[in-house]
């Protein structure tokens, strides 16, 4: 049975960085597109950043150059780097991956539970 495990966000102050990890664990075999979503209160959950399983990255305009979406294969582990951050990335943080088993190598999709990163002076 593989779960994701994402990281405690906790409370950060403008302008601080925080790397949120994302890790994967059962018997995977293999990770392919991996992805960070954000959902602030009262709206609908919105793609933050994405890595495709043809190595392309793509960011929310909202983010870009600030934060960046990272992997690391022999850990089964995806990262969102959050850097520069700003009140208005107040929000709930959800991983997400395209993950395939020993027992079926077909990639599913799967979600983290979701991490609380809340931005404030």
């Amino acid at each position: 049975h593989v779960q994701l495990v994402t990281s405690v966000g906790g409370l950060w102050q403008p302008e601080g960085s925080l790397r949120l990890t994302c890790a994967a664990s059962g018997r995977v075999l293999r990770i392919t597109d991996i992805g960070w979503s954000s959902r602030r209160p009262g709206n609908q959950r919105e793609l933050v950043a994405t890595w495709r399983s043809d190595g392309s990255t793509d960011y929310a305009d909202s983010v870009r150059g600030r934060f960046t979406i990272s992997r690391d294969n022999a850990k089964n582990t995806v990262y969102l780097q959050m850097n520069n951050l700003k009140p208005e990335d107040t929000a709930v943080y959800y991983c997400n991956a395209h993950i395939g088993t020993y027992e079926d190598a077909t990639p599913h999709d799967y979600w983290g539970q979701g991490t609380q990163v809340t931005v404030s002076s």
